[in-house]
């Protein structure tokens, strides 16, 4: 079983920074991809930031030169810095990875529960 697990959302003023992490675990054999998307209210979900395993990087023009996903590939745990938080960046922030659970499994996706980031004076 794999899982996981996101943390590090809150709330946050207009022009301030998060961290957000996420944290695989479970029965892992090896991780492709990892990103990070998110679901504003009322909204489809939409990709924020991608990472592969050899480290680059793809964002979606909203957030170019704002946020900054990297990972730790010894601790499955990939991140996500924004800096310079807007109302609009208000959303469910849900991780992902390509995971494969055994050396006989291919790659499926996998999502976290998501963490809430709330941008507001």
């Amino acid at each position: 079983q794999v899982q996981l697990v996101e943390s590090g959302g809150g709330l946050v003023q207009p022009g301030g920074s998060l961290r957000l992490s996420c944290a695989a675990s479970g029965s892992i054999f090896r991780i492709n991809g990892m990103g990070w998307y998110r679901q504003p209210p009322g909204k489809e979900r939409e990709l924020v930031a991608t990472i592969t395993s050899g480290g680059l990087t793809n964002y979606a023009d909203s957030v170019k030169g704002r946020f900054t996903i990297s990972r730790d590939n010894a601790k499955n745990t990939v991140y996500l810095q924004m800096n310079s938080l807007k109302p609009e960046d208000t959303a469910g922030y849900y991780c992902n990875g390509a995971i494969a659970p055994s050396s006989r499994s291919l790659y499926r996706d996998y999502w976290g529960q998501g963490t809430q980031v709330t941008v507001s004076s």
